[in-house]
């Protein structure tokens, strides 16, 4: 493309897109003749930056470089016949194909004809600006750099790889030893030369560094440092002359590999052409310290905690920690003054930080000794620290209690020294038996529970008869297992009384108190204390509410003292600061003024509550828990019946019963008495609210059920269940063993009708109701027989006929039916008196008539028809 001189005028503004674009074309050029060569250059600095020909024989390492300046000069030479140099027209050439209509071509041509017309000249002038102003727009390609074609292996980018590999992991002051390869120089290629690695140890976390690299005449280095040194050339050129490591004088010094640890300070000499000398000083790794940082601590779970410090230069490597008797500081009576059996230390771990830094650090040591034989008992505490060097510090003996869990029932106490005195020696077995023996003479003065006590007499009669025959170390053991889980029952094990948890909890107090505990130990008893306190108030209001009694203030006797729940907390919280304080001798009075005025509220109540039968009252508890649950069922299924027919939930349907098993057909939908009375509709309805959700109206006893959703209402119903399951008055006999049952049954279903009904389950819900209800009939007869059995011919005979009656008085939905009527008669065409067998057989019809409608969906009529089977 020839470029005319009136041309250049035009294309001067183009002067910087064109440069560029000529750049970019000898870059491209440039890159596809050249790169064999540049890949070997770099192929070459890495493996010298590496060190290859520090390693490699002499011979094979000029090898090596002739045969890459060889095929480097025939790279070159490759490159340069391949290199194409762009011109100026090339370059503009490229430039102008990214541009739409090639406008810097048309800026160079000329108007060939029509110069003498004024029209066509004009016009060429105004195709000439429009070409100018599309040119102007020019910007530079970028350079096509893509060279796989000619470097199909993509051997450039392994030898760009290695380079990379050598900068990262070699030394680039290594290629300054290529000078002693050069012409003329093949004396030092033979001649001596050295290098040298100093590496300290390992757990000093300090870097490995290279001698040739060292600064100064003196070094500095840790104990224990590992020296290399490499000598190359003639053998005997270079010789080492040293004394840091303490070496014996045969140890040949012109050998081509030395090595050996710094131990002392001393000189460090290469001796011979380009050697070296230096002064070395050794940093002393100083021992561990160890030692003890408190008091040992006892954790309210039974768990000793002792704290203690550790320092050292480079961190503590481990340790351990051993626990001996203190004989010395033992009072050796009763049990202890026999001689003990031999027994090892106790040896742990020295429990170290999981993160951070070891060389400073202050931790507990934390373990449970409650069932070891020394178990608060004096011992000696020995702290022994080892550092990476495998020096060992030791902290001076520590004397202290064992500290483990204490027990405060004095029974329980009783049986853990027993057991402690039948491990400390086999000897004392015949004397553990007979204080064991002395223990249960009188039960019933010791033993809260018979099984306890029967325990005690099995465990005495087995030391009994071991102790006859020789009592070995395994029956030792056995014996020793079986006396702790005693001991545990004693002190923690489940009283079902309230007042009976109520008295341990105060009488563990005050042992503790007495004996001295520790401030958890007084805070876990208080806790415990407050805890009972609440399970005792709580199960009197239980018996006041079940036996129908509430007390007003007016009702008081004159010489009765009314008592809340927060006078009880405060008189506990006094308590507790009277303790906090030292005040144990007001602690204790008060402790026993409280004791006491929780006997006469139990006294009170007991007088109260005489004339009341608990299982009459359990009975009605379960025929009301059964009603309510046939509210929640009739309720779901309007709701279901809604899902298919919109109208029937406001009272559009003719035959369409309440929503909340009333029989009322007008606006409100809801509990009326009967579907022509408005009367009873107004009464017993309920209002919708804007949300959608029912609130049902009062029933007919006049008390506002529970609000919310049907499965909100749905779990209230289910925990109510479980407290009156709670508080039922069922003995071992087969009918409470069937009570139990059937109610744990029911409240089963009823978890499941929740779980339905809070996935929008309609139809699973209706059927885990019925299932409920099925099992709270069961229920309920069979805790009339069980009361039967407890009390034949009284209450439980007159629960068991109302039981017996209730079911025969049940509708087919389980309604109760109101006394005088006489049931369905054996055609089915009698139905009853009263509201709620009609209610009960408009239902039934209206089930019917709905299933026999073809028009609905098979899945519906289905389950209509499964009602119909059901009831």
């Amino acid at each position: 493309m020839a470029i005319s001189p009136g041309s250049k005028a035009k294309l001067k503004q183009l002067h910087w897109p064109i440069r560029l674009t000529r750049l970019g074309m000898i870059a491209e050029t440039s890159l596809r003749a050249f790169w064999p060569l540049a890949s070997i250059v770099m192929l070459a600095l890495a493996l010298l930056m590496l060190g290859l020909h520090e390693v490699l024989p002499v011979e094979l390492v000029w090898a090596g470089v002739i045969v890459s300046l060889l095929v480097a000069v025939a790279s070159l030479i490759w490159g340069l016949r391949h290199l194409r140099w762009p011109s100026r027209a090339q370059a503009l050439a490229r430039l102008d194909e990214t541009l739409p209509g090639r406008p810097i071509n048309a800026l160079m041509d000329a108007q060939a004809i029509g110069r003498d017309d004024a029209a066509s000249t004009e016009l060429w002038q105004a195709h000439q600006l429009r070409m100018a102003a599309r040119a102007a727009k020019a910007r530079a390609p970028q350079p096509n750099l893509r060279i796989a074609a000619a470097d199909p292996y993509a051997l450039r980018f392994v030898a760009l790889l290695a380079l990379v590999v050598a900068l990262l992991f070699g030394s680039i002051w290594r290629l300054g030893t290529v000078a002693d390869l050069g012409a003329g120089a093949a004396s030092a290629m033979s001649g001596p030369s050295w290098e040298g690695w100093l590496q300290p140890p390992r757990y000093t976390g300090l870097p490995t560094l290279y001698l040739n690299d060292a600064e100064g005449a003196v070094l500095t280095l840790p104990q224990g440092t590992r020296v290399t040194l490499r000598f190359y050339g003639q053998e005997g050129a270079l010789t080492l002359a040293e004394s840091v490591s303490g070496r014996s004088a045969e140890q040949p010094s012109a050998d081509a590999q030395q090595e050996f640890a710094v131990t002392q300070a001393g000189e460090l000499t290469i001796e011979g052409a380009g050697g070296q000398s230096w002064q070395v000083e050794v940093i002393a790794d100083s021992p561990p310290q160890i030692s003890v940082a408190g008091q040992t601590e006892i954790e309210p779970d039974g768990t000793m905690s002792l704290p203690f410090a550790a320092v050292d230069d480079y961190g503590i490597a481990g340790g351990e920690v051993r626990i001996a008797l203190d004989l010395l500081a033992l009072d050796r009576r009763h049990g202890l003054a026999a001689d003990p059996d031999p027994r090892g230390d106790i040896i742990l771990d020295l429990p170290l930080p999981l993160t951070g830094d070891r060389r400073d650090f202050t931790e507990h040591l934390i373990d449970d000794f409650s069932q070891y034989p020394w178990a608060n008992l004096p011992v000696v505490y020995s702290f022994e620290a080892r550092d990476g060097a495998e020096q060992r510090g030791a902290a001076p003996g520590f004397g202290a209690k064992l500290l483990a869990r204490r027990f405060f029932d004095p029974l329980a106490a009783a049986v853990v020294e027993q057991r402690r005195d039948l491990l400390w020696a086999r000897s004392n077995a015949r004397r553990v038996a007979q204080i064991m023996r002395a223990l249960t003479h009188h039960p019933e003065r010791q033993f809260r529970s018979p099984s306890a006590y029967l325990r005690m007499r099995i465990i005495l009669r087995r030391l009994e008869s071991y102790t006859a025959v020789g009592l070995s170390p395994q029956h030792q053991d056995e014996i020793a297992t079986a006396l702790w889980d005693l001991a545990l029952i004693l002190e923690d094990g489940d009283v079902g009384d309230a007042l009976a948890r109520l008295r341990r909890a105060r009488e563990r107090l005050s042992q503790a108190m007495r004996d001295g505990a520790s401030d958890q130990e007084i805070a876990e008893l208080m806790q415990e204390l407050r805890q009972a306190t609440e399970d005792y108030m709580r199960q009197l209001q239980r018996q006041a509410e079940a036996n129908g009694e509430v007390m007003e203030q007016g009702e008081l006797p004159e010489n009765m003292m009314q008592l809340s729940q927060d006078d009880l907390q405060a008189m506990m919280d006094r308590i507790q600061e009277l303790m906090e304080q030292g005040r144990m001798a007001e602690a204790e009075q008060a402790l026993q003024e409280l004791q006491q005025m929780m006997e006469n509220m139990r006294i009170t109540e007991s007088q109260q509550g005489q004339g009341g039968s608990e299982g009459q009252q359990a009975m009605e508890g379960l025929a009301e828990t059964l009603k309510q649950q046939q509210g929640l069922s009739d309720q779901a299924f309007r709701d279901l019946q809604e899902q298919f027919n919109p109208g029937a939930g406001k009272g559009e349907s003719e035959k369409n019963q309440g929503r909340n098993g009333g029989l009322g057909q007008g606006q409100s939908h809801e509990g009326g008495q009967g579907g022509d009375s408005q009367q009873g509709q107004q009464q017993g309805g309920a209002q919708e609210g804007q949300d959608g959700t029912a609130q049902s109206g009062r029933g007919q006893d006049g008390a506002q059920p529970p609000g919310g959703s049907l499965a909100e209402r749905q779990q209230a119903l289910r925990e109510e269940l479980q407290r009156q399951q709670n508080g039922l008055p069922l003995g071992s006999s087969e009918e409470g063993d069937a009570t139990r049952q059937s109610l744990e049954d029911a409240g089963r279903a009823m978890d499941g009708a929740q779980e339905a009904l809070e996935q929008g389950d309609y139809a699973e819900a209706i059927d885990q109701q019925a299932e409920a209800m099925e099992r709270l009939r069961e229920g309920m007869r069979a805790l009339g027989e069980a009361l039967a059995e407890q009390q034949p011919g009284q209450a439980g005979s007159q629960s068991g006929r109302n039981s017996a009656s209730q079911g025969s008085r049940m509708d087919p939905l389980g309604r109760d039916q109101p006394e005088g009527g006489d049931g369905a008669g054996d055609d089915g065409s009698r139905i009853g008196a009263g509201p709620a067998y009609r209610r009960a057989w408009d239902l039934l019809e209206e089930i019917r008539r709905r299933a026999d409608e073809r028009q609905r969906s098979e899945g519906e009529r289905g389950y209509l028809r499964r009602l119909l089977d059901r009831f």
